[in-house]
């Protein structure tokens, strides 16, 4: 009894480790590889959610024209190129993920209103929508409750004087506290990978 004691004294002291670390790590977590300009910018869809719960913006160089980059993120679904992530793991939690790494032009005409699901079979999480698309410089993702934004997840494209393009992801949130905190660092574990991929995809 006395050593079981011990252990759930151990285990619950590192699951509090954990989780105070994970607040500690949220700050940077939500502006990984950005600079503070680019964290204070204004870009396309801002307009969309004025005053969110929560702001979290995201940065990668890729070393090609935003040119080469749009493609990739137009066809982000789970039944198109998938989400760029880690697939084995989307798929072991139960949510069927396509991964193709090639361009189809059939994918290419993405209009508002166009439905980016996360799972490519039900059950499956609420799809995103297409909020806003401008060509080879902006698509920005979304949910909506009576009609109003309150969820947003922009990919932004900003060309650099040495021909590589800053990728930038922002998500703008009214979805905070409780479940959502837990699923904050999950988030930012799989979108890293996602902007690492879309940066390899592209400068192939």
């Amino acid at each position: 009894m006395k050593r079981m004691l011990i252990f759930l004294g151990i285990l619950i002291g590192c699951i509090i480790i954990v989780i105070v670390g994970l607040i500690l790590a949220t700050p940077a977590m939500d502006r990984w590889g950005t600079n503070d300009a680019e964290v204070n910018a204004v870009y396309p869809g801002d307009e969309l959610l004025t005053n969110p719960g929560r702001v979290s913006t995201r940065a990668i160089t890729v070393k090609a024209e935003p040119e080469k980059i749009y493609p990739w993120i137009v066809q982000t679904g789970a039944d198109k190129s998938g989400m760029y992530s880690y697939t084995w793991l989307e798929n072991l939690m139960g949510c069927k993920m396509a991964k193709d790494e090639t361009i189809h032009p059939e994918w290419q005409n993405l209009k508002v209103g166009d439905l980016m699901k996360m799972c490519a079979s039900d059950p499956a999480p609420t799809p995103y929508a297409v909020a806003e698309v401008i060509p080879n410089e902006a698509v920005i993702y979304g949910h909506q409750e009576n009609g109003a934004w309150v969820d947003l997840w922009q990919f932004i494209l900003v060309p650099q004087k040495d021909g590589s393009t800053r990728l930038i992801s922002r998500t703008r949130t009214n979805m905070t506290g409780g479940i959502w905190e837990v699923i904050r660092p999950i988030s930012f574990f799989m979108e890293q990978k996602m902007l690492s991929t879309i940066k390899t995809l592209a400068e192939k």
